[in-house]
């Protein structure tokens, strides 16, 4: 008679017990001789040896899964539980790692989708620094996401920071209500949104408060230096030319850094200049930088958003 603790803390053990225990049951229908109990984040494990051994290695199987991707469900729970040793592993191991980016809640997967957005990915794994340059819709800001994330869950590195600056499109942040973090959230709203996608709330709020995921304006950047840490810079077509040199000049030796932003939604003050378009042309040559454009063939909103970019090109181009 053999017992094993086997401790759960590094995942949620909702998705692992599953909704009323319904995977924990499936677990105990595979293993009819052993006695399993579960307590808190802990499993315990009584019976012959040779049972107790091979429970912790589909256990671990289940557990390696979940720290990767955040969620599994029932039916992906019970292959992975599969008859067949040394063959389930390989069924949920990505044929393509780049395919899928991220397992988000509900069982969303989140991929690069078009041609630049894999061209992204590729860049992302071979680059430290990665300049996406798009019109609106093209998915510089979900990708970016998406590649930190992924970063995150695989431990590659030990936080995400996401930034931008905080410039009115138009409107007045002093007359926006709140403090001046009310007044600052709303311009840091699409990365909330890529986020809710891609991580489950519990773990994302956690993320959160522990400043594992930290979100804040381009101008707290100043003064540090931002090691083991995946950094997105968004909207970077606002940062003026020394703007970008200071966040450029903050990466650590062990960071990764990915600047994104559209050059045709410029929203400085007539008197300042972006800094995004010599950024990206004076550094693109560098080893270690990588650089690619997005266009209208990369939009994934609505069928519209790629007319309504198009005519605006041709309509710039009558000017």
């Amino acid at each position: 008679m053999t017992e094993s603790i086997i401790n759960l803390d590094s995942i949620n053990p909702i998705e692992f017990f599953g909704v009323n225990n319904g995977k924990l049951d499936l677990l105990k229908k595979k293993f009819p001789l052993l006695k399993i109990l579960s307590r808190g984040t802990q499993l315990k494990l009584s019976g012959a040896p040779e049972e107790v051994a091979t429970a912790e290695e589909k256990i671990s199987q289940i557990v390696k899964y979940l720290e990767r991707n955040g969620n599994l469900t029932e039916n992906y729970f019970e292959q992975i539980l599969g008859d067949e040793e040394g063959t389930v592993v390989d069924h949920f191991s990505d044929r393509n790692p780049n395919e899928v980016l991220v397992f988000g809640p509900n069982a969303r997967t989140v991929r690069a989708r078009t041609a630049n957005q894999k061209k992204m990915v590729a860049l992302a794994d071979k680059n430290d620094i990665v300049f996406a340059i798009g019109p609106a819709g093209t998915g510089k800001t979900y990708t970016a996401v998406a590649l930190a994330v992924r970063a995150l869950k695989n431990k590659a590195v030990k936080k995400i920071i996401l930034t931008r600056p905080a410039v009115e499109a138009g409107e007045s942040l002093g007359f926006l209500p709140g403090d001046l973090k009310e007044k600052i959230d709303p311009y840091l709203r699409p990365l909330y949104d890529a986020l809710d996608d891609m991580i489950p709330a519990e773990k994302l709020s956690y993320y959160m408060t522990n400043r594992v995921i930290e979100i804040a304006p381009l101008a707290y950047m100043r003064g540090r230096t931002l090691d083991n840490s995946f950094i997105i810079l968004d909207e970077a077509q606002n940062a003026t030319d020394l703007q970008l040199k200071m966040f450029l000049t903050r990466i650590g030796a062990s960071a990764k850094a990915i600047i994104t932003g559209d050059l045709t939604q410029i929203d400085l003050p007539k008197n300042q200049k972006s800094g995004l378009e010599k950024a990206n042309r004076i550094l693109r040559n560098i080893d270690g930088i990588g650089s690619v454009e997005l266009d209208e063939e990369d939009v994934v909103r609505h069928r519209l958003v790629k007319a309504i970019i198009r005519a605006y090109e041709g309509d710039k181009d009558k000017e």
